[in-house]
């Protein structure tokens, strides 16, 4: 039975609400603030510092990665936001609600970015990789076989996403999914019901690697998965949903 509280709701409004309070769990694991900030919004800090994934991803290209590109979208979302209605809402709503399935605007683009490397900087760690453990390994080995097996359709998935984007694992319902998204497009405006949660990504626009890896996409992912993917950070958004 629904809530009380969604009783006069529209099955849109209540589908709307639930997808937006998904993204909200999953935010506040990673530590963001709840709101956009109207005055103006600021580029979150990486959780470690520059050369703390040498030698799998270098000072240089973090660096230009976080510095440059990560800050460009943030300077213009909040140049595209300022002066409008959206300015007061959360970063997460701001996504939801500039997005079109068949046109993907400016404002949803640089907005969607921002969640997306902030999601991606949470999701490695100095020495990851490795094996996970507890949920997320039983998750794992039920969806997939075991974790290796895992690991050879995300580089696959990974490496055949033609053009810029992203691979995530997320889950939907009680199940595990890797999921392509193309450019800035994020999970967060995907699903219904059972609703899609991300729970790790990895960044595969050619500015994350080209420097370390030039045109060698799978050797990238492979050294991600192997020496940095954050399998504690997926425990802590499995637990939260």
């Amino acid at each position: 039975m629904r809530d009380q509280k969604y009783e006069n709701m529209t099955r849109r409004e209540f589908l709307e609400k639930a997808t937006v309070g998904s993204a909200l769990l999953v935010s506040q694991a990673m530590g963001f603030s709840s709101r956009a900030h109207a005055a103006p919004y600021q580029l979150p800090p990486l959780p470690y510092s520059q050369n703390a994934l040498q030698p799998y991803i270098s000072s240089k290209t973090l660096g230009f990665h976080h510095g440059k590109h990560h800050k460009g979208y943030v300077e213009k979302f909040n140049e595209l936001i300022k002066g409008t209605p959206m300015a007061d809402q959360t970063l997460e709503q701001v996504i939801k609600d500039a997005f079109h399935p068949t046109e993907k605007t400016p404002l949803f683009n640089n907005a969607a970015q921002i969640w997306n490397h902030s999601f991606f900087w949470k999701s490695m760690r100095p020495k990851g990789g490795g094996k996970p453990k507890g949920k997320i390994k039983e998750k794992l080995d039920a969806t997939f076989g075991n974790v290796e097996k895992f690991k050879e359709e995300f580089v696959k998935q990974a490496v055949s996403l033609f053009g810029s984007g992203w691979a995530w694992l997320a889950i939907e319902g009680d199940k595990l999914k890797i999921v392509q998204t193309k450019d800035a497009d994020t999970p967060l405006v995907h699903g219904a019901t059972p609703l899609l949660t991300p729970l790790l990504t990895i960044d595969v626009w050619e500015h994350s690697y080209y420097l370390d890896y030039q045109n060698r996409r799978k050797d990238y992912v492979t050294a991600v998965l192997d020496h940095l993917i954050n399998w504690e950070f997926a425990e802590e958004n499995l637990a939260k949903i």
